[in-house]
């Protein structure tokens, strides 16, 4: 049955049981209740979106059976909802609206905090996800920020999506942003959720719920207007932060490019981190100016190489995996930690479902992005994930298909820069992920396996006592090393502001590349006692990736029309190599022997 009360409850309900319930928990919801769309499903991993599933349910059941539901089922403990018509608020679910609350904690807080209260929401609702505060302060001039998200979280207006011990994100939860939208002036009046739905003024029948069940996760018309807008932020983002490069820094950066390269960048990171600690900050770095993703030549022409590499850092959790893939590329000022990476270049996904990421994908087609993912492990919880993401990978052409709706063909052309954990043995590691064609996904990446030594847990201990005591200032040295990648990613991409003023260099492999990397593979393949080899040719690919990136630190040394592959970047390139090798052999061979035959130490 459709709630008499109209089709927007209809609307907010799929939505309230979406964030409310896991996959598992409205499998059997929908079991109890004899939903048609569940009772077909043998299993919960038999549901390819829970947004239809949600829908399906939301349909069917009354206000009464609603309420039965969160009796019954206990909700996600971090799940928050503030609508029209119901309310979720630390596990008790009520048939109430909660708008009053939030405009009544408007007003509060601009009498608290003043008109710079309208900034900052304007920045959380157009961002469409969440925002740290290091891109607020970018967007919004007021030095009582943090004054004014604490007091807005505190009023219920927004929520913390994420709080870690050195870094937070703030966001308005979709339900509450028409009303936002109308307190702020965006629009002239608060439009009913199904009316944001569809943009439009149309009644929703039975057998028309199913064409908005794409929309029902952002509440906004369209995924890919809406992203595009994003990507338009982003490029705006990239082209201010160079321009200021350009105007106020450019001495100074092509100075430091003339002495900076990756030992340069290993030496800087050895000395906040350790020696254990650093090198997945080296890969994070060096993975960033890969994205120029330029066609890697040798002596004859073109090798059919691209620049261009995915990045995974997988293993036991606790290990500062976040750290190296968020924090060091995004920065997080109330640590001190400046950001590494290419402004307006990476989109972080955190919370993001695996079935939103294929539809905002088509935002990206033709453009190179970093896509931060720091949960990984839960896209693999939506079932039928592998093979899209695979051809992501692949950047090949991608084609999503369900009752419901129809994404794609659309190319993908960005990148990944994941975390994920494991269950790390003495010998090897074991994915925890339950799709048995999760290796097709993790043979696409450059992998770097996590395992908690007690050299690791030293350094970890004593770089979070550092970071606490202010001992570690990752400010101070992180904008020249962006200002540097910034300018080598915007000559080599061809950027209007530098095409005339300085020469686009393609990276050159020599001969001796491959013979370095020739000699590892068959110094390895004698060290493997089984006729089978467990990883494939495609490491070497990414070796070779990376070694051509990590060149490109050197485009201002490098007095050549080209920049050859240095010694530098191919021996970490190849210490990569037979390390990977090493953990997909269930590490039966030590590779320190190994880098020892190659490089005759």
């Amino acid at each position: 049955m459709i709630d008499p009360e109209g089709n927007e409850k209809l609307v907010e309900r799929a939505m309230l049981l979406k964030r409310s319930f896991s996959r598992a928990d409205l499998f059997k919801i929908g079991k109890e209740f004899k939903i048609p769309y569940v009772e077909s499903l043998s299993n919960e991993w038999d549901i390819n979106d829970e947004e239809e599933a949600s829908f399906a349910i939301a349909e069917k059941v009354d206000d009464n059976k609603l309420k039965e539901i969160f009796i019954k089922y206990s909700p996600r403990e971090w799940a928050t909802f503030r609508g029209m018509f119901y309310t979720l608020e630390n596990g008790k679910f009520f048939k109430e609206s909660s708008l009053k609350t939030v405009e009544n904690g408007i007003l509060r807080a601009r009498a608290q905090c003043g008109l710079q209260v309208d900034s900052v929401l304007k920045t959380l609702v157009k961002s469409h996800g969440p925002v740290g505060i290091e891109e607020l302060k970018r967007q919004v001039k007021a030095p009582n920020i943090q004054e004014i998200l604490d007091y807005l979280e505190k009023l219920k207006v927004i929520i913390s999506s994420y709080k870690g011990d050195k870094y937070q994100e703030w966001k308005v939860l979709e339900e509450t942003v028409p009303i936002l939208e109308f307190e702020l002036g965006i629009r002239k009046k608060p439009l009913k959720q199904v009316t944001r739905v569809l943009d439009q003024a149309i009644q929703v029948t039975p057998q028309m719920a199913p064409q908005i069940i794409p929309k029902i996760e952002t509440g906004v018309v369209d995924h890919i207007l809406e992203e595009k807008k994003k990507v338009e932020e982003m490029d705006r983002e990239f082209d201010e932060y160079l321009e200021d490069v350009l105007k106020h820094r450019l001495e100074r950066t092509i100075k430091f490019g003339e002495e900076f390269g990756l030992g340069y960048l290993s030496s800087y990171l050895q000395n906040l981190f350790g020696q254990v600690l650093y090198f997945d900050s080296l890969l994070s770095i060096t993975q960033q100016y890969g994205l120029v993703n330029m066609e890697i030549l040798h002596e004859h022409g073109g090798t059919g190489k691209r620049t261009g590499w995915s990045l995974a850092l997988f293993g036991d959790p606790g290990t500062g995996k976040s750290f190296s893939t968020r924090d060091m590329i995004l920065g997080s000022p109330r640590a001190k930690i400046g950001a590494h990476g290419i402004p307006g270049r990476n989109r972080y996904c955190g919370g993001i479902t695996p079935a939103r990421f294929i539809r905002i994908g088509q935002a990206y087609s033709g453009k190179v992005f970093n896509f931060i993912v720091p949960e990984f492990n839960d896209f693999f919880r939506y079932k039928g994930m592998v093979e899209p993401l695979k051809i992501a990978m692949e950047q090949g052409e991608i084609k999503y298909e369900t009752h419901a709706e129809v994404v794609g063909p659309y190319r993908f052309t960005s990148f990944f820069s994941v975390n994920y954990n494991v269950s790390v043995h003495d010998q090897g590691y074991e994915v925890t992920i339950q799709d048995p064609n999760f290796n097709a996904v993790e043979d696409r990446m450059l992998c770097r396996l996590h395992r908690l030594t007690k050299e690791r847990f030293i350094e970890l201990t004593r770089s979070q006592m550092k970071l606490a005591l202010g001992d570690i200032d990752i400010e101070k040295d992180a904008q020249k090393i962006r200002d540097h990648l910034t300018l080598v990613y915007a000559i080599e991409t061809g950027h209007p502001l530098v095409k005339n003023r300085f020469r686009y260099k393609p990276v050159m492999i020599t001969p001796h590349v491959f013979d370095v990397i020739s000699k590892a593979r068959a110094a390895i393949l004698e060290r493997i006692p089984q006729k089978v080899v467990k990883f494939s040719a495609r490491l070497e690919d990414k070796a070779l990736r990376f070694a051509s990136a990590a060149s490109l630190m050197e485009y201002f040394r490098s007095d050549k029309n080209f920049i050859p592959v240095g010694e530098d970047a191919l021996r970490y390139a190849t210490q990569l190599y037979v390390e990977e090798a090493s953990v997909r052999s269930d590490e039966a061979f030590e590779p320190e022997e190994v880098l020892k035959e190659v490089f005759k130490e």
